[in-house]
């Protein structure tokens, strides 16, 4: 079980395998982590979520809650009151260096807006940060919640 707000438990279901090793002497580091999303709006969180990143739903799904097969991992989504107040970054996707540019793109293509911050380093060249062999782009869900797109060549 995950909670994931005051008052609200959320059964997820997880790999089998990782059940076994928790009856032996697992520690945390042997799971695969959840990000958790909090939503308003669960439908258009949906639209969001599934149209404009391809997310596909994974089994599983509970009222309220959405979790999605992202690569080799899964991320929840799920409606609360307090979404949107995470001011940080809340999930990062690394993709391979000569792939970046192409899901910028295509982000971009879907209506995606993204956000500059002031950092200590880098340069900003139309919501790209490059520093070094390094480059990202940060963007918000409709609730605010902030995702990240790198590479690090």
């Amino acid at each position: 079980m995950i909670a994931v707000a005051p008052g609200l438990t959320v059964v997820v279901p997880i790999d089998r395998r990782s059940f076994d090793r928790a009856r032996e002497d697992a520690m945390l580091s042997d799971f695969n982590p959840v990000p958790t999303l909090a939503v308003k709006d669960l439908d258009a969180a949906r639209s969001f979520y599934e149209g404009t990143l391809g997310f596909t739903r994974s089994e599983g799904d509970v009222p309220d809650v959405v979790l999605y097969s992202v690569g080799s991992g899964k991320v929840m989504v799920y409606a609360s009151s307090y979404a949107g107040t995470n001011k940080a970054t809340a999930v990062s996707f690394q993709v391979p260096a000569d792939g970046f540019d192409a899901e910028v793109a295509a982000l971009r293509e879907k209506g995606v807006t993204f956000l500059t911050f002031d950092m200590p380093s880098g340069s900003w060249d139309d919501g790209v940060l490059s520093d070094g062999s390094m480059k990202s782009v940060w963007f918000e869900d409709l609730d605010g919640n902030i995702l990240n797109v790198g590479t690090y060549a």
